[in-house]
């Protein structure tokens, strides 16, 4: 049985992208099981990244045959699942506040949230109406990521170096608009367990030192610069291995839906929210440091 997805928030290349990998055929990386049949557009008007790009993705939504509906709660309504996919992490907590009572599958794309105060809500409002909630960056699954993790094996990893572009956006504060894709491949390597964060920070280059409480250390290197590519360096105890992320020739986002209709099909969500909730406190101790430059430890995010 073909299941029934709703997307909300239509203000990203996320939902043009997800869309055509689930309903064309012809695809080469095609994710069977799943049509998107209503749609909320959304958007933030003081955010033009989202306000001036709601227009366009709803009408290729439209295209496919989806319902462009009223409200969150009407497509909450008629689908199985949903995509929460509206671009500005601001707006999450409200949103889910309006689906959560109808109790379907929830796919928040990133970031979750952009403060600890709305993640944690979003969870209790999850615990509270039974909600399977999962989160995560596309850069968590990059396929060229989990081939190395898979041949090189987890367990004798001792550090890791991600890199990538750190642009910003004032309504998504410091590293939560860009820098969630570089946290995401650190803790897709290492788990949770982060203790406390450093960022030495300049115009153009950003360099975040993160301490876990087995004494592991991993760094996250963001630049303004041009460089736009993504990177990890996995060490381990016998050798050092580099990832080009935008190398494999799988997209990050086919791997990341993947995943996502795994999740709608089990109910099981393979990102714990309490690693969610981890990786927020992460980015917020981050943006502290970014600003005071002092090292700041996760149990001081409140």
């Amino acid at each position: 049985m073909t299941m029934k997805i709703g997307m909300i928030g239509l203000d990203t290349s996320h939902v043009s992208i997800f869309a055509k990998m689930l309903h064309d055929k012809t695809h080469p990386y095609h994710v069977p099981g799943g049509r998107v049949t209503a749609a909320f557009p959304g958007g933030s008007p003081d955010f033009e990244l989202s306000s001036g790009r709601v227009e366009g993705y709803t009408k290729e939504i439209a295209e496919w045959g989806t319902a462009i509906l009223e409200t969150p709660e009407e497509v909450a309504k008629q689908v199985d699942a949903v995509m929460l996919e509206a671009v500005d992490g601001r707006s999450h907590l409200s949103l889910f506040r309006a689906i959560a009572p109808y109790s379907k599958l929830v796919f928040i794309d990133k970031p979750f949230a952009v403060t600890s105060r709305d993640a944690r809500e979003i969870v209790e409002l999850a615990e509270q109406y039974q909600v399977t909630v999962m989160s995560s960056s596309s850069l968590r699954y990059a396929q060229g990521l989990q081939d190395e993790l898979a041949s090189g094996g987890e367990e004798d990893i001792i550090g890791v170096d991600c890199a990538g572009p750190l642009p910003l956006q004032p309504t998504q504060p410091g590293f939560f608009w860009y820098g969630i894709h570089t946290a995401e491949m650190l803790y897709r390597v290492f788990g949770p367990g982060c203790v406390s964060v450093h960022v030495a920070a300049t115009e153009e280059h950003e360099v975040l030192t993160a301490v876990w409480n087995d004494g592991r250390i991993g760094t996250i290197r963001g630049n303004r610069s041009g460089n736009e590519r993504f990177g990890v360096t996995i060490h381990r105890k016998e050798s050092s291995r580099f990832v080009d992320i935008m190398e494999h020739p799988k997209p990050y986002y086919a791997s990341l839906l993947d995943q996502i209709m795994q999740m709608f099909t089990t109910g099981v969500s393979d990102v714990p929210l309490e690693e969610t909730l981890e990786l927020i406190r992460f980015l917020e101790a981050a943006n502290v440091s970014r600003e005071t430059g002092e090292t700041l430890r996760l149990n001081e995010i409140k």
